[in-house]
């Protein structure tokens, strides 16, 4: 059905993205693709050690002495599915609906995000009816889940100076400034022991959540599978021995865990307090979550384990968990309604005695980003575990007397007679990264209308798309001569 959308070049690409599984970590399928697409369009491309991609275009006629402009996107999505689609995001392509003029997914994330930037710049390289200069475009790895593409870009590559990143989700918005961030890694190892031969074993499932992106949604109020679990078991041990045997909430740092799964043993006087408060907290949760999250559900099970963690060790744990922080930390004084600084519980594993957890910090500050993670850090240490800030990369700072920026709002003026609102958003663009490698870099973001990002919610609206595709024509067209 994709086929019958406009603008025809766009889609046709973004079906091709769809087609080919690029979950983080697998891009090679899809770079390959491309160039192999490049070779046959006669286009220049190179690749570097990371694995990104470059494809080059000269300018159209009567267009060579207009600035270069690089046109930015990264290959992969987040891989996340509803439970029981069996979605395999390395083999299977995925499977796209229309529904009220957006386009979905079925179970999973759709990879509009960033497949609509991607695809936005392939139509660029295919078009012959555009007039513009000289373009690069530049299709990175591993956004989603490290940056590593951004981050290991070399300088020297690009021979631009101006930059459109095709990364944003909204219609009418410009963005000039982003969060940097920094990966919170925990490992630990728990004291571990047998079982009494009369403790009765629990599976505790919470599921139902929306979830979502741990930047762009940190402050919609949402639920967060870990935490909403967690404060179940510190509630049930105030009345209850309780031990834990393992924990597992949330996939990926940077979406927010819409489902976790504990197992405890507790005492046979412990039983019967679990299945009330489970019946509380069902209740309690909604009318908390009402309107943003209320389809949250609390359900258990019995099972069996022969060990568990000691009592000691169970409640160090929890308990650290339970401090550890979530949501928004502050909002900016500089930016009315952006998050400046936030961190996202995300990833919870516990099997055999072995914990790890990876947590994700965000802020428009760098120091701020340093500063909350070194309070997580010192948290779990507290908590005996080894802790270790990884894949941190800079904030994008706003710049004032941007001249892109400027030709950005004369051309929105001129395409849809107002100009667009100027944004920061608390999410982590690689315009931030590839600004610190190339300095003198001009550039800003702009992208269609895409919500639920890293959610299987996720979704990009039709009619959003075509007025995307005419922002970024005019632009390319009225990009002005080389001084």
């Amino acid at each position: 059905m994709l086929s019958q959308l406009t603008p025809t070049l766009l889609w046709a690409h973004f079906q091709t993205l769809c087609n080919t599984p690029r979950p983080s970590g697998h891009e090679a399928t899809i770079r390959s693709k491309l160039i192999d697409w490049a070779e046959r369009r006669q286009l220049q491309w190179l690749t570097d050690d990371a694995g990104n991609l470059l494809i080059r275009k000269p300018a159209s006629a009567g267009m060579e002495n207009r600035q270069s402009v690089v046109l930015q996107g990264h290959l992969d999505i987040v891989a996340q599915q509803n439970e029981g689609t069996g979605h395999d995001f390395t083999r299977d392509p995925i499977r796209t609906r229309i529904i009220d003029g957006w386009v979905h997914a079925t179970g999973t994330t759709l990879g509009a995000d960033n497949g609509m930037g991607v695809a936005a710049a392939l139509a660029v390289l295919e078009s012959d009816e555009i007039a513009h200069g000289p373009i690069e475009a530049l299709f990175t790895i591993e956004e989603e889940s490290s940056m590593r593409g951004a981050l290991e870009l070399q300088p020297g590559w690009l021979q631009s100076q101006l930059m459109l990143n095709l990364d944003s989700e909204d219609r009418g918005e410009v963005y000039v400034g982003c969060a940097g961030g920094m990966d919170v890694n925990v490992q630990g190892q728990f004291e571990q022991s047998p079982l009494p031969a009369d403790w009765q074993v629990f599976q505790i499932d919470i599921k139902g959540l929306r979830g979502g992106h741990s930047g762009l949604d940190i402050d919609k109020g949402r639920g967060n599978a870990n935490r909403l679990l967690v404060r179940l078991l510190i509630e049930l041990g105030k009345d209850s021995a309780l031990r834990l045997v393992s924990f597992s909430g949330g996939t990926l740092r940077n979406a927010l865990p819409r489902e976790a799964h504990a197992i405890i043993a507790l005492p046979a006087a412990g039983t019967a307090l679990l299945t009330q408060l489970i019946s509380q907290l069902n209740a309690l949760y909604r009318a908390e979550l009402m309107g943003v999250d209320e389809g949250v559900v609390i359900s258990q099970r019995t099972t069996s384990a022969s060990q568990a963690l000691t009592s000691d060790a169970s409640s160090t744990l929890l308990n650290a968990l339970n401090a550890a922080p979530h949501g928004v930390e502050r909002m900016s004084p500089h930016f009315h309604n952006v998050v400046e600084t936030s961190n996202n519980l995300g990833v919870v594993r516990l099997q055999d005695g072995q914990f790890e957890c990876c947590l994700l910090v965000r802020s428009l500050r760098d120091q701020s980003t340093q500063v909350l993670a070194d309070r997580i850090s010192s948290l779990f240490t507290l908590a005996g575990c080894q802790v270790q800030g990884e894949n941190a990369y800079p904030g994008w700072t706003p710049n004032p007397n941007s001249q892109l920026l400027n030709l950005f709002q004369d051309v929105h003026q001129q395409v849809f007679s107002k100009p667009a609102e100027v944004k920061v958003i608390h999410a982590g663009l690689e315009c931030g990264i590839i600004g610190a490698t190339y300095p003198q870099m001009d550039m800003v973001s702009f992208g269609p209308i895409i919500r639920g990002a890293h959610s299987p919610d996720e979704r990009v609206n039709i009619e959003s798309v075509a007025d995307y595709w005419k922002l970024l024509v005019a632009l390319l067209e009225a990009v002005p001569a080389r001084v």
